[in-house]
């Protein structure tokens, strides 16, 4: 695993429950085509061995710049040699994964509330995930009430870990998302359940690239 400088800024998170007549691979190919810079591939309800092989493919067929993260499976992670992994707050700790991963490995953290953000400026991350910005159909297990742009902008000032945001965000939001602070927005259903995900990619992309010339 070789650590590389990412950029965070359209970061894809895999849901194949939500693809309308594409493999995985297919939308991937099509996401990083729009501009997609990270892909992380989430699966809960598959069979190890599954996982496995759709990591290998996707590497595969990523160009090398843009980094595979693995969802929760450390041992995927480093079975494929995987760029990264995105943890949750029920995942295995974070010093634990830093330890197997290596220091060369990226590796991500989602956040709640203000208390897990503060806990996670002492551990040895890369960068968090703010979840959910906005309330979600596609993640339903949440405890905590969405952050809101409100949220987003105290969280900024809390940390000086990259921010990506996650929940609820669309072309219509993403610009203000940006705006209120995230370095990058993480999204599933905006391309996973895209009709046309390479132009749902494009149309994100320009949307962050309008936000950051705001702000300057």
């Amino acid at each position: 695993m070789n650590k590389r400088k990412i950029d965070l800024s359209l970061y894809l998170v895999t849901d194949r429950r939500m693809l309308k007549g594409l493999t995985l691979i297919d939308l991937i190919r099509k996401a990083v085509a729009g501009g997609a810079t990270v892909v992380q591939l989430r699966e809960k309800e598959c069979s190890s061995r599954e996982f496995y092989q759709l990591a290998i493919m996707i590497k595969k067929i990523i160009p090398p710049e843009i980094p595979l993260i693995i969802n929760d499976r450390l041992d995927i992670a480093l079975a494929v040699g995987a760029d990264g992994l995105h943890l949750g707050q029920s995942d295995l700790p974070v010093e634990i994964a830093r330890k197997l991963l290596g220091s060369e490995a990226l590796l991500g953290l989602s956040v709640e509330n203000i208390e897990q953000l503060k806990e996670a400026n002492h551990l040895p991350l890369d960068y968090l995930a703010i979840s959910p910005i906005f309330p979600t159909p596609t993640k339903t297990d949440f405890s905590q009430p969405a952050w809101g742009l409100e949220g987003l902008r105290l969280a900024r000032s809390l940390t000086d870990l990259p921010l990506v945001a996650i929940g609820g965000i669309n072309e219509e939001n993403a610009a203000e998302v940006i705006q209120a602070g995230a370095d990058g927005l993480a999204v599933v259903s905006a391309i996973c359940a895209s009709a046309d995900p390479e132009q749902a990619a494009r149309t994100l992309k320009g949307k962050i690239e309008q936000a950051r010339k705001k702000i300057g």
